[in-house]
């Protein structure tokens, strides 16, 4: 079985990284073949789309990395943790929790991102 945190960090060096090549290999370590990503913004099915996604994250934030905001909490086929975005004079543009399903290995079969703080009220 894969430690949570190495995958979780594998996922986020897929993020962080520019080069295609190094990013395909982030990739393979963090998902499986059937990889499903979604937020409210971006979705990609596979390595390919994820690749390409990562991509035009560069594009609208060159400069900007990202990092865990929390540890990973995790029970069964599922982890949670928080992380930000951060620009390159150390302001955070965006942040917020990503919800894994994982395989039995422990790498990401799906990825759900949410961005900001939970909602005040519950809505029906």
């Amino acid at each position: 079985m894969t430690d949570i945190t190495e995958t979780v960090d594998a996922y986020l060096a897929m993020w962080n990284e520019p080069d295609r090549d190094r990013r395909a290999g982030h990739i393979a370590r963090a998902w499986t073949a059937d990889a499903r990503y979604a937020d409210p913004l971006l979705e990609a099915d596979g390595h390919d789309a994820l690749s390409v996604m990562v991509d035009g994250v560069h594009e609208r934030f060159p400069g900007h990395r990202f990092r865990r905001a929390s540890g990973i909490d995790r029970h069964h086929d599922v982890a949670r943790f928080g992380w930000e975005l951060v620009a390159p004079d150390g302001t955070v543009a965006v942040a917020g929790i990503d919800v894994a399903d994982l395989d039995t290995t422990g790498r990401l079969r799906r990825v759900a991102g949410f961005f900001g703080e939970l909602p005040t009220e519950a809505t029906a």
